[in-house]
């Protein structure tokens, strides 16, 4: 059930917060423009964070409380009857996944300063890899294609990122701290593909994203990290990465996770780690390693391998 899109917002906005729910099949090219949208949303995500003056976990929390208060307005006057009547199991569910996606960031987020980036993007990316075997958990046995389609992709973040795994206790703890930050990445996609189901893009993600920002507001408080006393710049671009990152990132692929199915979703999802790359080099002027290309193609290959699974499938 999904409510008419607000018509004096932006299309990009609107498209991020709401989608009318359709036949699958019929909206997958569409499905695919958008999901190249989010990519190139999260994408930003990464450059944004370097340069915000901010601790990890509030950068974390905020980028989803400003998220919440975006949706409200939608979520509250345009969709207040779905969330009255969402259900106990999908209400649950999206307070669940809110749950996971808040240990995601709380647990992903502090392995960046235990181990090297390279480690904990090459344990954090595993997430198609966990999502492929949750579903085989599920009793929703894969095509080979798809295992191979994710062992390539993964194996492209791996070209571009490097396995440096080093044998002290504080990095192999920020490498373990990285690994179940991917698993736990995995459980929000499936949650979310489970709950998108029958519930529009702008309740699941209004209760999805004020359950992380509740969780990570508490993790703030019992870390002791600062939650204000920032410069304006840096609340411009705490702006930015919720518009990019949460809005036309994360709810996006939470809009076509339902047409594309939760394996091609957490597949495409690699592609940030090399979108992230070029973009330092255009932003930052930081220029990408030799690898990025390769490692590029190497992760488009094993998307279209999961793609073309799906399609079999279907």
């Amino acid at each position: 059930m999904s409510a008419a899109p607000p018509t004096s917002s932006s299309p990009a906005l609107t498209t991020a917060v709401e989608a009318p729910d359709a036949v699958p099949q019929a909206k997958a090219p569409l499905d695919f423009a958008l999901l190249a949208v989010a990519i190139a949303g999260v994408s930003l995500s990464a450059p944004l964070i370097a340069a915000t003056a901010a601790p990890a976990l509030a950068i974390a929390f905020w980028r989803n409380a400003m998220a919440v208060g975006v949706l409200s307005p939608f979520a509250l006057l345009r969709n207040r009857a779905e969330l009255r009547g969402m259900g106990r199991r999908a209400f649950v569910m999206s307070l669940a996944a809110g749950a996971v996606l808040a240990l995601h960031f709380g647990l992903w987020l502090p392995s960046l300063s235990m181990t090297s980036v390279a480690s904990s993007t090459a344990m954090v990316t595993t997430t198609p890899v966990w999502t492929t075997l949750f579903l085989r958990l599920r009793g929703q046995r894969q095509p080979a294609l798809v295992w191979a389609g994710t062992g390539l992709a993964v194996l492209g973040v791996v070209i571009l990122t490097g396995v440096d795994l080093s044998l002290s206790p504080r990095a192999l703890a920020g490498d373990a701290l990285a690994l179940a930050g991917g698993i736990a990445a995995a459980g929000y996609v499936l949650l979310g593909a489970e709950v998108r189901r029958t519930v529009s893009t702008t309740a699941y993600t209004f209760v999805c994203y004020a359950t992380t920002a509740v969780a990570l507001l508490a993790a703030c408080l019992v870390s002791g990290s600062a939650l204000a006393g920032y410069s304006g710049t840096t609340w411009l671009k705490l702006a930015a990465l919720t518009v990019a990152a949460q809005l036309l990132g994360h709810s996006i692929l939470n809009r076509v996770v339902r047409g594309l199915g939760a394996s091609t979703t957490s597949t495409a999802i690699l592609l940030e780690t090399p979108g992230a790359a070029l973009v330092a080099a255009l932003w930052l002027g930081q220029t990408p390693p030799v690898a990025a290309y390769p490692a590029l193609l190497v992760i488009l290959a094993g998307l279209a391998l999961v793609v073309l699974a799906d399609r079999r499938k279907g």
